[in-house]
């Protein structure tokens, strides 16, 4: 395997600014004009033919491709090692769009049953009224996926680490059972970023992100991305509907299928202006990574001596169950997520409205500190077994550790857990 911090001949760091992009050819801005067009005019009604065709390549509507989108596709895939890119309106967006063009009615996802409450609602709630089914397993145990996929499952669904419950998936074990069933491997790495894992490098065929989190990291944007590998066939039985996308477009043939029919007829482009602030997020991903995990790691040894505190989720403490997995997948780096539980939900709301630095809203991966409390916001429409299953207790709280000075972070986390007695 190639050390995923030189993938291509330079470091991450260098090639999250340099990589997968050049300069404007027409102005030399080293960074994406903004193409705030909804369309764009030809000379000639033969060549825009052509180029509806796909015989001639081009720019026609922003809701199939737009070129400042295109910048950000383009530098991500190359991040990741993968094939080509598709951007879309959200992560969200990009894991319905994708379930939408591998599945159809009567297929089937195979899921990890800890995954973050909206991708949870989107399988148990919304896709099985569009006929698609989705199975729960735990992701930890590569031979429950395994028991889980029958003729009908069409991808296999992981995140790298589940978002709250903490769990590190193995990827190397469940890309063999994957591959062994002949079912693509989608790992979202939205909370990882390709700073600290390449999911490629360990099997998975198509990866996921929220570019709305880190990989913006300034919360100015929503967003969304999906990755093509190149290793999976599209020829595949279980994909028949692709096979028209195969003869055009050969291996890229989920990705024509994507732009040129699914992603484009439902309509969930993502807009360049918020690809633009994403690419000037991408290019200091790696130094705000760098903060963000040494901060966690320091928040999180101080909330585990805490009396007061019963447990925290957190793969980078030694003790931690996934500790050496984690170790091991992501290069010695642990994410700039954790959890840590108190004795209730009063316990919990007391703390939270008594912080003075971190900020409570629904999002992560921002240059700020920011809490939430799971059960009663992204989770609140679960049922209980759902959120027990999921890791989500009335006392749970999660942390998206930011940029501040980590002793002004403990330092308000120390001051707060005083008013929880």
């Amino acid at each position: 395997m190639k050390d995923r911090k030189k993938p291509e001949g330079h470091h991450l760091e260098t090639l999250m600014i340099h990589g997968g992009g050049r300069p404007d050819t027409a102005t030399g801005a080293p960074l994406p004009p903004i193409a705030q067009s909804n369309a764009f005019s030809y000379k000639s009604a033969e060549q825009l033919e052509r180029v509806f065709a796909g015989r001639e390549p081009g720019y026609i509507y922003s809701r199939i491709a737009n070129p400042t989108v295109s910048f950000l596709e383009n530098r991500i895939a190359f991040l990741e090692g993968g094939m080509a890119a598709l951007a879309a309106a959200s992560g969200m967006n990009a894991i319905s769009t994708l379930a939408a063009t591998l599945c159809g009615a009567g297929g089937q996802i195979v899921s990890s049953r800890t995954i973050f409450g909206g991708t949870y609602s989107l399988f148990s709630k919304t896709l099985p009224h569009l006929g698609i089914e989705t199975v729960f397993a735990d992701a930890t145990s590569p031979n429950a996926l395994a028991a889980a996929i029958s003729d009908r499952c069409r991808m296999v669904f992981v995140e790298t680490i589940s978002n709250p419950a903490m769990d590190v998936a193995d990827l190397a074990a469940i890309a063999e059972v994957t591959k062994k069933a002949g079912v693509p491997l989608v790992v979202d790495s939205t909370v990882t970023t390709p700073y600290l894992i390449r999911p490629r490098e360990f099997g998975a065929d198509l990866v996921v992100h929220s570019t709305s989190k880190f990989i913006n990291g300034h919360g100015t944007a929503i967003g969304g991305i999906l990755v093509d590998s190149g290793s999976f066939d599209w020829r595949s039985e279980r994909h028949p509907h692709l096979e028209e996308f195969v003869r055009k477009a050969g291996p890229f043939a989920l990705m024509a299928a994507l732009r040129q029919r699914y992603g484009r007829d439902l309509g969930g482009c993502q807009s360049p202006m918020n690809a633009f602030l994403q690419t000037v997020g991408l290019e200091t991903l790696a130094v705000r990574m760098d903060r963000h995990c040494s901060n966690t790691a320091s928040l999180a040894t101080f909330l585990k001596q805490h009396p007061a505190v019963r447990r925290v989720g957190y793969p980078g403490l030694t003790d931690n169950r996934f500790y050496q997995l984690a170790s091991r997948q992501f290069g010695g780096k642990f994410g700039s997520i954790l959890t840590f539980e108190l004795a209730n939900k009063e316990q919990s709301f007391r703390l939270i409205n008594s912080l003075r630095l971190a900020t409570n809203l629904a999002n992560l991966g921002e240059t700020r500190t920011l809490v939430i409390h799971p059960a009663s916001t992204i989770f609140q429409d679960c049922a209980d077994k759902e959120k027990e299953i999921g890791g989500v207790t009335s006392g749970l709280i999660r942390v998206s550790v930011g940029l501040e000075h980590c002793e002004d972070i403990i330092g308000d986390f120390a001051q707060a857990l005083q008013n929880i007695a």
